[in-house]
């Protein structure tokens, strides 16, 4: 009974890529993810500029900075989406968009 060698790729179930190969897929899909950073970068400033708005009419109709009803549906909504770890991702987004009024 001989057995035949299996490299790591085929032992995990992916395929072997050339070096060059595979130079140029991360080349590209960094450059993907790069153009990506800059859209979340945008909408995330986006984001805070809007909460901004938020939190001056509510506060200027003597309503609360923080609207805490509303941040649990935020939370919820991203750890619906991402799961656990989307409620820090939220919770990093609501403290970057609190307090800027």
């Amino acid at each position: 009974m001989s057995s035949t060698p299996v490299s790591s790729a085929a032992a995990v179930g992916t395929t072997s890529v050339a070096e060059p190969e595979a130079e140029a897929v991360i080349a590209g899909a960094r450059a993907r993810i790069d153009a990506l950073d800059e859209r979340i970068l945008a909408l995330v400033q986006e984001r805070m500029a809007v909460s901004a708005e938020v939190q001056t009419a509510r506060i200027g109709s003597g309503g609360p900075r923080v609207a805490l009803t509303r941040e649990m549906e935020i939370l919820a909504r991203y750890r619906a989406a991402l799961g656990p770890q989307g409620t820090e991702v939220a919770m990093q987004l609501l403290q970057l968009c609190r307090g800027r009024v």
